[in-house]
């Protein structure tokens, strides 16, 4: 994304149903977005006909989630340590 319309890009993302979470990250991606659609058809749609057309976006990589596993961690269980 370009980086001088970060904040219209992520007010922009959120107004888009399915948008769940928008993570500013290190490395070859300026952000991660994760979202939800009933079908590969209507992701499609999200991604080229909203996501794409947003002020400020330049490119975009798409990932599907297959399969997801989740590790408990212990320490997140105590409410009493800092």
């Amino acid at each position: 994304m370009d980086t001088k319309k970060r904040d219209h890009v992520i007010e922009e993302l959120f107004k888009i149903n399915g948008v769940r979470e928008v993570a500013e990250v290190t490395g070859r991606f300026d952000i991660l977005i994760t979202m939800f659609s009933k079908s590969l058809d209507q992701m499609h749609k999200m991604v080229s006909e909203q996501i794409g057309r947003i002020d400020g976006i330049q490119s975009s990589e798409s990932f599907i989630e297959m399969k997801s596993r989740t590790k408990i961690m212990p320490y997140l269980l105590s409410e009493d340590s800092d």
